[in-house]
Order: structure tokens, then C-alpha cells, then sequence
């Protein structure tokens, strides 16, 4: 089958619209609509149902787009690695970790990266799906299990436990629990136990809830439940990650906290070679280093 053909079909399966496809590529109407006919003549089928509003892909369309998304994303690796080969690590880089980590951990430390490489587009995407990388989802991925993917270039960066913290004017006010019991007169902030979340943060949760906790308020993310123990509306199960960034939180019953999580950082092996993807990884290791340390001091 014709590229050209293949890619004018790809633009109109995506946008949906002859006139948005057209727009895209600097082609006319007209000549966007030849290129389809002349693909689904090739084909002897139909490859999308026309109405007034649009455009929507057929059976045999959904197969040919799928086919058509695998073979841009591949292409749009190399376009990486060829870019790659240049001496300055500029472009965009793509990268995937989850809501909580991102936006706690990861965009407060991102000032750093950019002022040594400022040419670099970093689009983070916070979400707890996981992305698939060999398909070309996102660049690189911090996640918090090992990566289950093969072909994937993984490093171990770092473990998390889940803890309770409280707001000093909290505790001044309500008093500190001294053991489990003491939860009951206290209100708990965490997470939903139907909402995603690492499996250790839930059995902790889930261990917590036997204690006849009374006065609750859940949250679908971390970044929710960190906001409400700022406020000093109670105890809040939280990363001990984020206490570099927020010292004046108190752990309350430290013998308290969930199992080990560990922190993977994993990109596909054909960017082994990604001077964007090796920078990204220095800083991140480097901004770990830091980490460590302080926690080491506390």
C-alpha cells in the first residue's frame, strides 16, 4: 500500500473530519477525499461510515488504524533517536509516573532540569494507568512496581513506605494518638479503598479502618490528602517521600506504615542511546542522592 496514502488515512481517522485532516496536513478537501477513495478502491472495501457530522471508522478502518498508530509511533522513535544523535540534548520527552509521585515529588525538583537543559519539552503525564512504553505511550516511566514489560531498561531508584502525618496545630488541638486504639477519636485522611493506589498504601488503609475510626475523609489522590493534613483536618496517610519537601509534618505512631514500595525508573531499550532520556535519568538519580541524604540526617 501506498505511505502516503497510509498517512492522509491515519490524519483522517484521528481528526475525524475530511476538512481538520486537510487542514493538518496543507492539503485541499478534495484532495484528501481522492487519496481515501483511491485507498478503499485498493482495499475493494469501505473504510469509514460518512454522515453530516463526520467521519466514523468502519470494521475494516479499525484495523487499518490500528496498524497505521503502530507504524507512526514507530516512526516517531526513530525521528527520536535520530534526533538523539545531535550534541545538545533538546526536544520533547515524554514522561509517565503516577499523580501523587508527579505531582509531589517529581514537578517541584523539574526547575532543576530545565536550568541545564532549556530547550528541553518535558510532557508529564500523571496517571495511574500504565502507559505502555515499547509502544511508544511515553518516553519513560517512574513507577512504584517493577516494570512487568519486556524489552524495557529498568532501575531501582529508590523504596517508599506509606505513614501517618499530622499537622503540629492538629495534634496541638485534638491531642496525639499514643497507640492504634487511639484513632477513634481522631479523623483519618487517606485514600478510597476502590480508588488505584499501590497495594501496600491499601492494606494499610484497609488495616486501619478495624479501629472504629468515626470521623473520615477520602481522597482519590495523594496531593487531595496532603492538602487536607495542611489544613489540619486530621491524620493523613501519606509517601514518606514528601517529607524532604514538608518537615514541619509530624509521623504520628512511627511504628505504623505500610510494607516497602519500591520506585522504578524504565524507558524501552531502542532509547538506551537518548541523550533527552539520559539526562532525564541523571537528574532524577541525582535529585535521589539528595533525597537519601536528608533522610539520612533526619
Amino acid at each position: 500500500m501506498d505511505w502516503d496514502k497510509l498517512r492522509i488515512f491515519h490524519a483522517v481517522a484521528d481528526a475525524g473530519s475530511l476538512t481538520h485532516a486537510g487542514e493538518k496536513l496543507n492539503l485541499s478537501q478534495s484532495a484528501v477525499s481522492r487519496q481515501i477513495r483511491g485507498l478503499e478502491e485498493q482495499l475493494n472495501t469501505n473504510l469509514f461510515h460518512r454522515h453530516a457530522r463526520g467521519l466514523i471508522l468502519t470494521e475494516q478502518g479499525e484495523l487499518l488504524f490500528d496498524a497505521t498508530s503502530a507504524m507512526t509511533k514507530r516512526v516517531d522513535a526513530a525521528s527520536a533517536r535520530i534526533r538523539d544523535s545531535e550534541e545538545e540534548v533538546f526536544g520533547e520527552l515524554r514522561v509517565t509516573t503516577t499523580t501523587g509521585f508527579g505531582t509531589l515529588w517529581l514537578a517541584p525538583r523539574m526547575s532543576k532540569l530545565y536550568e541545564k537543559y532549556p530547550d528541553l519539552k518535558v510532557d508529564l503525564m500523571l496517571e495511574e494507568r500504565v502507559l505502555d512504553l515499547p509502544m511508544r505511550e511515553a518516553d519513560v516511566a517512574i513507577r512504584l512496581k517493577e516494570p512487568s514489560q519486556a524489552d524495557l531498561v529498568r532501575k531501582r531508584l529508590m523504596t517508599v513506605r506509606m505513614c501517618l502525618y499530622a499537622s503540629p496545630e492538629y495534634l496541638a488541638t485534638r491531642g496525639t494518638p499514643e497507640r492504634l486504639e487511639d484513632l477513634s477519636n481522631h479523623r483519618l485522611i487517606c485514600q478510597n479503598t476502590d480508588s488505584d493506589q499501590v497495594g501496600a498504601g491499601l492494606s494499610l488503609i484497609q488495616q486501619l479502618m478495624l479501629y472504629d475510626i468515626k470521623s473520615l475523609l477520602t481522597v482519590n489522590n495523594y496531593f487531595g490528602v496532603l492538602q487536607g493534613v495542611l489544613h489540619h483536618l486530621g491524620i493523613g496517610v501519606l509517601p514518606d517521600y514528601l517529607i524532604q519537601d514538608f518537615p514541619d509534618l509530624v509521623q504520628v505512631l512511627p511504628d505504623v506504615e505500610s510494607a516497602d514500595v519500591p520506585v522504578f525508573l524504565a524507558y524501552p531499550e531502542e532509547l538506551r542511546q537518548s541523550k533527552r532520556v539520559a539526562a532525564f535519568k541523571d537528574f532524577v538519580q541525582e535529585e535521589i542522592i539528595a533525597y537519601r541524604k536528608q533522610l539520612k540526617e533526619r
